[in-house]
């Protein structure tokens, strides 16, 4: 039986993008071997959108309780928001830079979310 959830990171810095999860985000890794870090993440839902444009892709999203205050916690430790704070009604928005590895969703959802 499926007892987990194994996301990837693709990014053209792979060793940045491990040191920004592990020392800006301050997520736990263990080392799978020779520095290859493997983080532990909060505890995690999965959702599944329709999309209109017939696109078939996958999207990760950091959630939090407070969306402005995580927002500057983490401006204090450095990290670049590429998109303002948007009030979706069901949640609120932003994306964050990635050091290494692109962009990531933080999310602060308004509705019941399957691990609360």
């Amino acid at each position: 039986m499926i007892n987990g959830v194994h996301a990837i990171l693709f990014g053209k810095d792979a060793d940045r993008a491990r040191a920004f999860l592990r020392d800006v985000l301050g997520f736990r890794a263990v080392d799978a071997g020779h520095g290859w870090l493997i983080f532990a993440l909060p505890p995690t839902e999965l959702a599944v959108h329709p999309d209109d444009a017939g696109a078939e892709r996958h999207e990760l999203y950091l959630m939090c309780d407070n969306i402005e205050a995580t927002v500057a916690e983490l401006k204090l430790k450095g990290v670049e928001f590429t998109a303002p704070v948007t009030d979706q009604g069901w949640g609120k928005l932003t994306r964050l830079r990635i050091h290494g590895g692109g962009e990531m969703g933080l999310y602060e959802p308004r509705h019941p979310t399957a691990i609360g």
